[in-house]
Order: structure tokens, then sequence, then C-alpha cells
């Protein structure tokens, strides 16, 4: 009998046996509970799967929670500076916000302060007194405390938009004072059922509410005045800007939204197409460009906010490891909405040089009567080409143009960490990045760099306190900026930079001959200086953070830190997904290794240019074809000029390992 009607008259006795197994099978899924279908960005996925059991644990801050080993839920270690920054800046918030509501006497108490460093809330004269005879009213009479972990019915209504896991709304449930409610939202069902998990495991459960939404809807939905967020949080993956619509509309006056762009290759001018298309700006590639994204990101929630008569007030601006955090006001006014447009600017940043300069796209200006008049601004700033190296110019932005931070703001949150530096696992770093802040120029945007000015004139390059001391013997203003260590953030125009740095360059000589007469160091160097520069050591050009030596600038905390992998329902551990894209991207750009004798036969295919005009001495032992007519390969670029010197191709050499071939050849 064949196989295969030997199988088929085995199987039929078994028929009825599978169909009575899959009968009970569907009569038990039917009695089942239906699962919660995932979802994903707001919308269902196909499968539908049982979820996996946490199996790890995570200690951050006050808060701790489970966690799945699979990469199903986002959440980065890395980013624990943000965290701890996010909750001392909501801290102080929640002081400026409860003292704006008038209640009297009410001091935020947080773990870890003393009861003399308490910060209460400014009082006027009236106040004071009613302050005064409120300590000798009874203890059940005097006004109560806003304390961590407790509901404060006036206090914050905090909103995060993208929670994962629950741990940063969890650490403001345990970490910060003065709050009404927390709303955890995601459009998650995996990240949402785990939250209920960790808000139970910490015990916010009165505090902290987990939901399900999509964060744009949701914040659509509170965009009447009586239903707005006092606090909002937006830590997406990626870009931010799908959700800035909705948040501009969905936060109180005067309300505090905080913003993270993961983003850096598109706002650092890697795609500059694609940053206009998300931000409404055009990045450029240059030293400042931590910065520019910054005052990028800034102007793009001022113009989303200006569409509703609403304009941004920043607290404070971070660029630190992979990414930018914003804190901003949120406010309502027509009056000054429209001196939004003095606020932006354009740049123009030369190619060559690296010089740059800033439009206005309008004008403020007021009159006798003293009314504000608004009109648009004259320009260009600069000349069809640079006048230092001659070079064209690159357009970029709209961007910010005004101060970044509020140093006042800033001073009272680098006060609280300071006086209480274990309340954070990275105050250490906090204390150095807000001091540097506070040194920074608030009226300079951008700035250069040490190594950018050297090897733009190809000298050695100076140390930094006599660079900044021969600008501060110059009569300019001059600081350091946290976006970047080698960071020269004056006020200085270009013209005098450039002179100073001639000055240098006679100290240290360049050798001339070297310099092509069309490159921007041999044009710079061709004038000679106006400004006779000082090196001598100042001692105001040791910044007082440098002096005391903070930790201004973290190093890697860890080995493979940066950007994790997107969260994927039932996707592989992070670990995992890496190790694969590496394996998968591993030599993709590299060329396959070219055998020695075809790559000799492919450069006797091209002329030998010098040979045409008599002068190649090179004879049979030239690469190239001394033919008067040698064929040129088709599709191939003809070669300019002939070696130097006999080419002596072996299995070992840089050309068989796909590494740089001769001169002239692509």
């Amino acid at each position: 009998m064949p196989l295969a009607r030997t199988i088929l008259w085995l199987s039929r006795p078994l028929r009825p046996a599978r169909s009575l197994c899959r009968a009970q099978f569907m009569e038990r899924k039917a009695q089942e509970p239906p699962s919660p279908p995932a979802m994903e960005n707001g919308t269902r996925s196909c499968e539908e799967r049982p979820p996996a059991d946490p199996v790890a644990t995570v200690t951050e801050g006050a808060a701790k929670i489970v966690f799945p080993s699979a990469n199903e839920v986002f959440y980065n270690p890395v980013q624990e500076f943000n965290r701890d920054l996010t909750c001392a800046v909501i801290t102080e918030f929640a002081r400026i916000h409860l003292g704006a509501k008038g209640i009297q006497m009410t001091a935020v108490k947080v773990p870890g302060e003393k009861d003399s460093e308490k910060i209460a809330v400014d009082l006027s004269d009236q106040e004071e007194e009613t302050a005064e005879k409120n300590e000798n009213l009874a203890p059940g009479d005097r006004p109560r405390t806003a304390a961590v972990g407790e509901i404060c019915e006036e206090g914050l209504r905090v909103l995060e938009g993208l929670a994962a896991s629950g741990l940063r709304s969890i650490r403001f449930a345990l970490e910060v004072p003065g709050l009404q409610s927390v709303v955890a939202n995601d459009a998650s069902a995996r990240a949402v059922e785990l939250m209920h998990r960790n808000v139970e495991l910490n015990g916010v459960a009165h505090l902290v509410q987990p939901n399900q939404a999509d964060a744009r809807m949701l914040m659509y939905q509170h965009q009447k005045a009586p239903e707005r967020f006092d606090v909002i949080d937006l830590d997406p993956y990626g870009s931010p800007a799908p959700f800035l619509d909705a948040a501009v509309q969905a936060v109180s006056d005067g309300g505090l939204l905080c913003v993270t762009c993961t983003d850096m290759a598109v706002l650092a001018g890697n795609s500059g197409e694609t940053c206009y298309s998300k931000y409404g700006a055009m990045a450029l590639k240059s030293r400042a460009c931590h910065e520019m994204a910054l005052r990028i990101v800034l102007h793009s929630l001022d113009l989303h906010a200006n569409c509703y008569q609403r304009y941004i007030v920043p607290l404070l601006s971070i660029s630190a490891d992979f990414y930018v955090r914003v804190f901003v006001r949120v406010f309502t006014g027509q009056a000054k909405v429209k001196s939004s447009a003095s606020k932006q600017a354009l740049v123009f940043q030369c190619v060559g040089c690296g010089a740059f300069y800033l439009q206005r796209l309008g004008k403020a200006s007021g009159d006798p009567g003293g009314r504000i008049k608004f009109s648009a601004a004259c320009g260009p700033p600069v000349t069809p080409e640079c006048e230092h190296c001659g070079q064209r110019h690159q357009l970029g932005g709209p961007m910010w143009a005004e101060p970044i931070h509020d140093l006042d703001f800033v001073g009272r949150v680098l006060d609280a960490v300071t006086a209480n530096p274990g309340r954070f696992h990275t105050s250490t770093r906090i204390q150095g990045v807000l001091s540097v802040v506070t040194e920074e120029l608030p009226d300079v945007p951008l700035y250069y760099t040490l190594d950018q000015l050297s090897s733009t004139i190809h000298c050695n390059t100076p140390r930094l306190l006599q660079l900044r001391s021969a600008l501060l013997h110059a009569g300019f203003r001059v600081s350091l900026s946290h976006a970047c260590k080698n960071a020269v953030k004056t006020d200085a125009p270009p013209e005098a930079l450039w002179d100073i740095m001639r000055c240098w360059e006679k100290e240290c000589p360049v050798k001339r001959e070297r310099l092509s007469e069309s490159s921007p160091a041999f044009r710079i160097l061709a004038v000679e200086p106006r400004l006779k520069a000082n090196f001598n050591i100042r001692e105001d050009a040791n910044p007082s953070s440098r002096q005391r030596g903070l930790k201004r600038f973290q190093a890697n905390p860890e080995a493979n830190w940066g950007p994790r992998p997107r969260a994927r329902p039932g996707g592989k551990a992070a670990s995992e997904d890496l190790a694969g894209r590496r394996r998968l991207l591993q030599n993709k750009r590299k060329e396959p290794a070219e055998d020695p004798a075809q790559r000799a036969a492919r450069l006797k295919t091209f002329p030998c240019k010098r040979f045409k005009e008599g002068t190649c001495q090179l004879g049979d032992q030239c690469c190239y074809s001394h033919s008067p007519a040698a064929p040129v390969a088709s599709g191939d670029i003809p070669i300019e000029d002939c070696l130097e010197t006999t080419t002596k191709i072996s299995p070992g050499s840089k050309a068989a390992d796909g590494g740089i071939p001769g001169p002239g050849v692509d």
C-alpha cells in the first residue's frame, strides 16, 4: 500500500477524537472572561495574549516598582536624572502655586528637610499680621500644611500623558507635596495593568489614577478652564510634536508644561527638513546645535500656544545626555501674544568660519504715549558673502531668541537641592548643572567652542581661561554653557572674536604656505587685528562652579547607554533586541574587499593625465595606462592624477582590505 494512502487510512479513526477535543476547548474558551486587548498608541493589537508576570524590581527615589523582563513597557534607568530634576522643579512650582491661591503660612514639607529650612510662601504685611494671629490659635484652627503623600484640596492636578510603568507618577505622589491628584495615562493596556499593580505596591492609590487613553484625546477633553491640569509632563519615545497642540490647551493659566525630546538627530541638524515638519524650524549643523535644539523646541511650544491666544515663559531648559528637557509656564493674554514675533529669530551661519548672526522676525518699540508698536524687523544682518572668510551663509530657524531660563526660579531649585542633597540620587549632578545655568549669560543666544575657533585657522588651541581672560580684558562678557563643555558664550561680535584669535596666532604661528588661498584660515589671517588681545589670566575668568569642582558634565553612566528600543507588546527584551540590531547592521556600509589583480586591471583602464602632459616619470611602473587611447570604464570618474610613487599591491595592503585606494580613485 502506498505511504500516503496508509497515512490517510490510519488518520480516519482519529478525526472524531480531534473534533471532540476541539469542541470541548471552544466551550471552555467561551466560558472564560475575555482578556483586555493590548493597545499601542491608541490602536488595538491583533493578538490577544495573557499578560506576562513582572520578574524584576526597580527602586528609584522613594518608589519601588515591578517591571517585566521583556521590552513590553518602556523604561530607561539612565533618565533618573531627568526624573529627579522634574521632582525638584515641580516641588518649587507647588510652593509658587499654593502661594498664588492665598493659602496662608503654608510650608511645603519635603522628606529630609529641616524645619528651619522650610520655604514659606511670600506674604504681604497684612498677611504677616494674620500669620502672627494664627500662631495663637488652637492646633485644629491653624492653617494646614501641604505634606508629601497627602491630598491637598487646592493643590496641583498633574497629568503624565505617557506614563508607561507609572514610575514617574508614583514618584510625584511619594516625593512632591501639595498634590490634589495625579493622572497616569498610557495607551497600552499592558502598561495600565502594570501601573495598577505598582500603585497598589507603593500605597498611593488615593493620589495616582491610572488611565488608558490616547494622550491627545485625553488632553483635548480637558480644554475647558475648570478641567485643565496644573502640571502636564510629556516624556514620549522620540518627538513630542504630535502632543504639543493638545498640551498647550489642556494646561491651566500659569500652569507648568514639562516636555522631553529624545530625537536629537533631528533637532541637531542631521535632517533639517524633518525638523521643519515636526517643529516648524530648520536646524543647522553647528557646534551650538544642542542649545539651538532647546530654542527650536521653545519656538514650537510658543507657536502652538499663540494659536489659542496663549504664550510661554521658560523656567528651565536643559540639554543633557541624549535629550533636551524644557520646563515652561503657559499664560493667556492677547496683548502678550503680539510680542511673540519679536521673541523669535532666524540664524545666519557662515559655512566657512562658523560665525553666526541673529535676525529677529519682529520689532517691538514704544511710542511717546507709552503704547507698544509692533512692526516687521529690517534685515538681513549679513552681506551675501561672509566678511571674514568670503564663504556663503546658511539660514536656520526660526528659534526662541529670549532667555531660556528664569534665573530666580533656578536659584530656588538649586537652593532646595543643596539644602537637602540626600533627597535625590543624582543631587550632585543637579547642583552642578544648575550652577552652570545660573552662570550663563541669559541674553546671549548660542555660543562658539574653543576647538572650533582654533581649528578654523589651524592653530594651537589656547586654554579656556586664556580666551575668557582675553574677552574680559577687551570689555566683553563671557560665560560657559551647560550644553557643551568647551563652550564660549559671549556678547563679543565675530570680528572681535577673530581679532583675538589673530593675536593668539601671532604667539603660536601657523605655516601660511600650507594654507590654500581660498580657505577660511588664509583669509582670516590675511587681515591684521585691530584689537590688541591680552591673554593674562584674570581671577574672574574662572567661574565659581569650576573653582568648586562641581560635577557639571556627566560621564557616560553605564555601558551602551542612550535611547532604548521602543516598547513592543510581547517583544523581546531590550538587550536581545539591541544585540539583534547590531548583528543586522554590522558592516552595513563597508564595501567588500577588492582582489588586488582586479584592482590593478581596473586602474589600467584609466589614462594617465601626466603621461598626456609628458610629465609622468614612472614609465611601466605607473598604475594607469600610458597608451594613446586607453579605454575608460563606463560609469567611472576620470582620474585627475597619477601616483607619485610606485604602488605595490599585496594581499595585506589597505586596498586589499577595502581601505582607501590610491589618489584620484573612487
